[in-house]
C-alpha cells in the first residue's frame, strides 16, 4: 500500500510543479485513477503536504546533497521523486532502506535508463549525512 500510495503522491507533485497546476487539482486529477483505499489515500496527501509545507528546507538540503547538478539540469521526474524521497528521509519516521527501495522504483518506472541509479546515489549520499549528524531527522521505526 506504501508503495502505491508514494507513486500516487510522486504524480501528484509532478503534476503540480511541473505543470504548473494547483496542488489541490492535481490532486483531483490523480484520485480519478488511483485504486488506494483511503489509509493509502491519507499516506499520499501527507507526503505531498509535508513537501509542500518544507520545502524550502527539503529543496535546500536536497541542493546541498546533489554533487555536480543543479535543480535544472536534473530530469524532472528523478527531481520529483527526490523532493518526496527528501522529505519522508527528513520528515518521517520510515525506514530509510524501504523508503530508498521505492523512491528507486518509481524513479526506473517514470525516468529514463539511468533515474533509478541517481535516485539512489543521491538518497544514500543524503542517508550517509543523517548517520553522520549533518543533518536532523525524525527518528525511525524498527
Amino acid at each position: 500500500m506504501r508503495r502505491k500510495a508514494r507513486e500516487l503522491a510522486f504524480r501528484v507533485l509532478f503534476e503540480h510543479l511541473q505543470g504548473d497546476v494547483p496542488l489541490e487539482e492535481a490532486w483531483r486529477h490523480a484520485l480519478e485513477t488511483s485504486e488506494l483505499d483511503a489509509e493509502g489515500r491519507s499516506f499520499a496527501r501527507r507526503l505531498v503536504d509535508g513537501y509542500a509545507d518544507n520545502a524550502a528546507e527539503v529543496d535546500r538540503t536536497l541542493a546541498e546533497t546533489v554533487e555536480g547538478w543543479d535543480f535544472n539540469q536534473m530530469s524532472k521526474t528523478d527531481l520529483a521523486v527526490l523532493r518526496l524521497a527528501t522529505y519522508e528521509m527528513l520528515f518521517e519516521d520510515t525506514p530509510f532502506a524501504p523508503l530508498i527501495e521505492v523512491a528507486v522504483r518509481i524513479a526506473g518506472k517514470y525516468g529514463g535508463e539511468d533515474s533509478g541509479k541517481f535516485v539512489n546515489g543521491v538518497l544514500a549520499r543524503l542517508k550517509r549525512r543523517v548517520d553522520a549528524g549533518e543533518l536532523t531527522a525524525v527518528p525511525k521505526k524498527d
